[in-house]
């Protein structure tokens, strides 16, 4: 191989990277949003779920939400038992991008109630987040074995197994989620990726 063409093919591969992580990054928005933003009692927060929040903008708002923080810390803590707590705590934490301490709470609560449909969608949810994208698609397949046709989840599963890069798999959860809603926004994206995961690997 040519120095030249082996600049091409590191430019090339920084491009399959970089998109990869704009796309997982959108989609990880809007997904993000639609399962956890419902969850969230807070005002203002009606913002992607991956957003800073805004009440962290002003001194007042800022100290008011870590109160809240710290008060479902302190009850998911005492109340180890209270899956409401502990859901309350892990939403309060995902708000804050505290992805891992919001995933303690939730596999808490899984615990307690294995059998509940939000909290594994929360759970891929915030493993997507903080990256860790085999546990992410672990717990978006347990939801979707409850709910095999649920968008957001397929569409989260979706954007895992590409950011994982997992053509095989992806293609088919892809195909899967066409079927369900031919019209999803992320298709073009999703079919995209794919083609350059299958282009890269030939």
């Amino acid at each position: 191989m040519t120095r030249d063409n082996l600049l091409f093919a590191i430019i090339g591969i920084l491009i399959g990277f970089i998109i990869g992580f704009l796309l997982a990054n959108s989609i990880l928005t809007r997904e993000a949003a639609q399962r956890a933003a419902p969850l969230s009692a807070q005002p203002g927060q009606n913002l992607p779920a991956d957003h800073p929040p805004v009440n962290g903008a002003q001194g007042g708002d800022g100290q008011q939400m870590l109160v809240q923080v710290q008060e479902a810390m302190k009850q998911a803590r005492e109340h180890p038992d209270d899956f409401d707590a502990q859901v309350a705590a892990a939403k309060l934490e995902y708000q804050i991008q505290r992805f891992d301490q919001a995933i303690e709470y939730l596999l808490i609560a899984n615990k307690l109630k294995p059998n509940d449909f939000n909290v594994l969608g929360m759970l891929g949810v915030a493993n997507m987040d903080a990256g860790h994208f085999d546990a992410a698609e672990k717990w978006y397949r347990a939801a979707l074995i409850k709910q095999p046709n649920d968008i957001p989840v397929l569409d989260g599963l979706c954007a895992v197994l590409l950011s994982k890069g997992d053509a095989r798999a992806a293609e088919v959860e892809i195909n899967k989620l066409a079927k369900i809603d031919p019209t999803n926004q992320d298709l073009p994206q999703f079919r995209n990726k794919l083609a350059e995961l299958k282009t890269a690997k030939k």
